[in-house]
């Protein structure tokens, strides 16, 4: 299977670049993937399309503000403050220890392993220490005081490279029930849901699992290769609590639907799933890379937003929905102009 068996044509201007002022008020495209039917719904219809006796799994996990913009501290400098130095851009994507975290960094040819940078005129001062995989380098921070302060203080939301306005409210690129920090992008189709409309799901008698995985940026990084399953997917660290583990298996033995929001979601449980279909909790990585000819294990039902073209996303729903499926219903929501990635509308693959 070939990765331009993925790709379908985006009018630019179809790129949301900015979040509704009502969470559940984006549209929703509903497909079934037995049939390929489609309806057009609100997002807060879901409720419609939810019944006792399914779950719900969400990834609580938290972005962190992760994009720092520095200066190069030259070797001979004295002070921070002295001459300002070329400018450097770090993404955090993973904490390996305490203050060392693997980073990228832009542009990389000034971040050799010695080179310093400043943030905050030296509140928070990096040193490359080392070059990782796919050319990630591996940061160790001096600072006073507490990380996540200095970082909270400093740092930008790493909006992806598409979204081109500035986000006005941090929180907007958080779901309501972000919780862990850790990612270093939001897991994006949890952001329709509000507090109010996960209160009406759960007086449904519909429980919801919170399970637990830091989205790093291999998820998205674009597939380079021409067969897709030569395409190399990057580790990215999950959690599942007992509790969680016992609301989906619970569910799947009574006969309910297990919905993930989110393919974080989606692939976190089918990481922890045996070949029985039962989830267990535990902490692990998982690198798993879910295309057409999958089987799934646990998963029922998605809710997802809309994937960039060739994406591994756009291989994981059509996994699920069947590849015929999912490229014409891309063809419709282009057509009826839906809007697209992160703040864009939702799907329901039902």
């Amino acid at each position: 299977m070939k990765t331009q068996d993925f790709y379908y044509d985006l009018p630019e201007e179809l790129i949301a670049q900015d979040p509704l002022s009502d969470r559940s008020g984006s549209r929703l495209l509903v497909l079934d993937k037995r049939t390929g039917e489609i309806e057009h719904r609100i997002f807060r219809n879901i409720t419609q399309y939810l019944k006792k006796g399914d779950c719900l799994v969400v990834n609580n996990t938290k972005v962190i503000p992760a994009r720092l913009i520095g200066e190069k501290i030259h070797e001979n400098q004295v002070s921070v403050m002295e001459v300002p130095g070329a400018k450097i851009e770090l993404l955090l994507l993973k904490r390996r220890e305490n203050d060392i975290w693997e980073t990228l960094v832009k542009p990389g040819k000034k971040a050799k392993p010695g080179t310093k940078i400043s943030f905050g005129d030296g509140l928070l001062v990096g040193e490359i220490i080392d070059t990782v995989e796919e050319g990630n380098r591996l940061v160790r921070f001096t600072y006073k005081g507490i990380f996540e302060e200095i970082l909270d203080q400093l740092g930008e939301m790493p909006l992806p490279p598409y979204i081109t306005h500035q986000l006005e409210d941090k929180n907007r690129y958080q779901t309501v029930y972000a919780k862990y920090e850790g990612s270093a992008a939001a897991p994006t189709a949890g952001l329709h849901f509000t507090k109010e409309l996960l209160d009406e799901i759960k007086a449904m008698g519909i429980p919801i699992a919170n399970v637990t995985l830091h989205v790093g940026l291999g998820t998205f990084r674009p597939v380079k290769v021409e067969n897709i399953q030569e395409h190399h997917m990057h580790s990215e660290a999950y959690q599942i609590t007992e509790e969680a583990a016992d609301i989906i298996n619970t569910t799947k033995q009574n006969g309910g639907r297990v919905i993930c929001v989110g393919t974080t979601s989606c692939r976190t449980i089918e990481s922890a799933a045996d070949e029985q279909g039962i989830v267990h909790a535990g902490s692990d990585d998982t690198s798993i890379f879910i295309y057409p000819g999958y089987r799934f294990k646990v998963l029922d039902a998605l809710i997802t937003n809309f994937h960039l073209p060739e994406s591994t996303l756009m291989m994981l729903v059509s996994a699920l929905a069947g590849r015929d499926h999912i490229m014409a219903a891309y063809e419709v929501a282009v057509k009826e102009r839906y809007r697209f990635f992160s703040f864009g509308d939702a799907m329901f693959i039902k």
